[in-house]
């Protein structure tokens, strides 16, 4: 198998589009108003990240969660503020 070289633009590229697509999820998600709680499950779909990149994004303080019994919940509206926040604007 050829070792394929990902460049720096290339993820870049790669951000822009993954971004762009939760961002058409989350309005697709949303006729209406969306969820004010989201479950760990639903964000990861949303995002479409793994449980330990969930984890990972729970434990360094990047998402900020509430855990009601063994149940973790998230604010919709901290989710979309950690994409506007990250948002890298496109130099071409």
């Amino acid at each position: 198998m050829p070792a394929n070289i990902i460049t720096t633009e290339d993820l870049i590229a790669f951000r822009l589009e993954l971004l762009a697509d939760i961002r058409k999820l989350l309005n697709n998600s949303s006729k209406g108003s969306p969820k004010k709680w989201i479950k760990s499950s639903d964000v990861k779909k949303m995002m479409g990240i793994s449980q330990g990149t969930l984890q990972t994004l729970r434990d360094n303080g990047t998402l900020p969660f509430s855990r009601i019994g063994g149940a973790i919940y998230y604010d919709h509206q901290e989710i979309s503020t950690l994409f506007e926040e990250n948002k890298i604007p496109n130099k071409f």
